[in-house]
C-alpha cells in the first residue's frame, strides 16, 4: 500500500484511487457512466470511455453512448473534452448540443479493432468547431 502526501501532515492511501479525488480532480472510473445532458437538463446518454492523448496525458475525447434503448443500439460519439462542462447540480456533464446534432456527428463504428486516425480526429474537431489536436 502506497501513501501520497496531501501537502498536510496526513497521508492518503492509494489502494482506493477514488479517495484521492476532491476539488476538480476525478478518477477516470468515476467519469465512465457519468450522465451527459443537454442545456435543458434532458439526458442524452452517458460517458462510455475516455480517449487520452499518450503524449500530453490529457483527456482528448469523452466517448458518449447515445441513441439506443437500455444499451441496445447505442452509437458511440467521441466528444472533444473541451465541450463538456461538469454541472454539480445535475451530477453530470452538460453539452450545448441537441439530439439531431449528435445523430449527425462523427461516430465510432462499434468495431473494437477500428483505428482512430488523425483524419478522423480532425473531422471530429471540425464538426464541433474546436481547435484540433491533430496536425
Amino acid at each position: 500500500m502506497t501513501a501520497l502526501s496531501t501537502g498536510t501532515s496526513e497521508a492518503v492511501s492509494t489502494t482506493d484511487p477514488t479517495k484521492l479525488t476532491s476539488g476538480s480532480l476525478i478518477a477516470a472510473e468515476k467519469v465512465i457512466t457519468t450522465n451527459v445532458y443537454d442545456p435543458q437538463g434532458e439526458k442524452l446518454g452517458d460517458v462510455d470511455d475516455l480517449m487520452i492523448d499518450k503524449i500530453s496525458g490529457r483527456v482528448a475525447y469523452a466517448v458518449l453512448s447515445f441513441g439506443g434503448f437500455l444499451g441496445v443500439g447505442d452509437r458511440k460519439f467521441p466528444l472533444p473534452w473541451s465541450i463538456l462542462t461538469y454541472d454539480r447540480a445535475q451530477g453530470g456533464f452538460v453539452i450545448s448540443l441537441d439530439k439531431e446534432t449528435l445523430r449527425n456527428a462523427p461516430s465510432l463504428d462499434g468495431d473494437a479493432d477500428s483505428v482512430f486516425t488523425s483524419e478522423f480526429g480532425r473531422s471530429i474537431d471540425m464538426y464541433y468547431n474546436v481547435p484540433s489536436l491533430w496536425m
